[in-house]
């Protein structure tokens, strides 16, 4: 009998499936110094499964960042329907030897924007590399999600512009067939706001146009995040996604989350300064239920998952939508 992830059954939170995990898929790429490496994790049943892209961060430790990092969301939306895909971007510490002198160096963040589209182009060659995968993936349901600087990654495919510091043209590269994402502690808005000490390492923050951010988007932020070493504007700043942006947008606020959102990275990681696995758990149920009810529209996950968030004396954050 072929199972399925239809419309009209909704996965539960507490009914995982087993996961299988293949790394690394190996895609090469014209013009890239080094090819192109993912993680492919999926549930190891159920068919017309939707994919969550998901972009690391640029953390200090030498592995998360990298195709390696984020099992605790990775495994999660993997176990509840998910065929997710984590690239390794030229920025990884993994590869910490291109960036002296590669062209695009500065985090590289065009090529960690055109990774995801060459994932998309190549969708079929990497269904068909991993074993029991083949025929099961949904190609029209595609989410993208990103960490910090996978953040900003996932607001330019979501439809965010920029000014290329390097060649001064309007940057947008938009991606049409990523029709919903997730914000995870992504940076804010540039111009004046951003005079932190690191501010002039990322020039291509300082023009970052949320206005034309138009694909329906979750933005999770936490109110103890307070980014000094970009902006004094504290913890707003990682809400600007949401501010700045055009409905339909939703702004997830975790309270007392600081810029790990409890330990979303990997499992007991030293750098993760808030560290509260309750806090994970919440992350992992509303970010799955989010894509879940976007790109199954009807579907009652998000309701619920909102529910829960708010139920009893002492909730983890709150919502709110445009």
């Amino acid at each position: 009998m072929r199972e399925s992830t239809s419309t009209t059954e909704t996965d539960t939170f507490s009914s995982p499936a087993p996961v299988l995990s293949l790394s690394p898929v190996v895609l090469s790429v014209p013009g890239r110094p080094v090819d192109l490496q993912v993680r492919v994790s999926a549930p190891v049943t159920g068919t017309d499964l939707p994919v969550i892209l998901l972009s690391h961060g640029h953390g200090p430790s030498n592995n998360l960042s990298s195709l390696n990092g984020y099992a605790p969301l990775a495994n999660y939306w993997a176990a509840h329907g998910f065929v997710v895909i984590q690239p390794t971007h030229l920025s990884s510490r993994t590869l910490s030897h291109l960036h002296t002198d590669t062209p695009g160096g500065s985090l590289f963040w065009r090529s960690r924007i055109e990774d995801m589209k060459h994932i998309l182009d190549r969708l079929g060659v990497i269904e068909g590399a991993v074993p029991q995968l083949a025929g099961r993936m949904d190609h029209s349901k595609v989410a993208v999600a990103g960490h910090s600087l996978g953040g900003h990654t996932a607001s330019v495919l979501l439809g965010a512009r920029l000014t290329d510091p390097d060649g001064g043209e309007e940057v947008n590269l938009i991606e049409p067939r990523i029709t919903t994402g997730v914000l995870l502690a992504a940076p804010g808005r540039g111009g004046d706001v951003l005079n932190g000490r690191m501010a002039k390492n990322v020039p291509f923050f300082l023009t970052t146009d949320f206005s034309t951010m138009t694909t329906p988007a979750l933005v999770v932020a936490g109110d103890k995040d307070d980014s000094q070493h970009f902006t004094d504007m504290g913890p707003d700043w990682h809400a600007d996604p949401y501010t700045l942006a055009p409905g339909p947008k939703t702004l997830l606020t975790l309270f007392d989350a600081e810029h790990g959102l409890g330990g979303i990275a990997g499992y007991d990681v030293a750098e993760t300064t808030d560290e509260n696995p309750e806090r994970v758990a919440a992350v992992q149920r509303l970010t799955w239920a989010y894509l879940r009810t976007e790109l199954y529209p009807g579907d009652p996950a998000w309701q619920a998952a909102r529910d829960a968030l708010t139920d009893g004396p002492n909730p983890l954050g709150r919502v709110e939508s445009k």
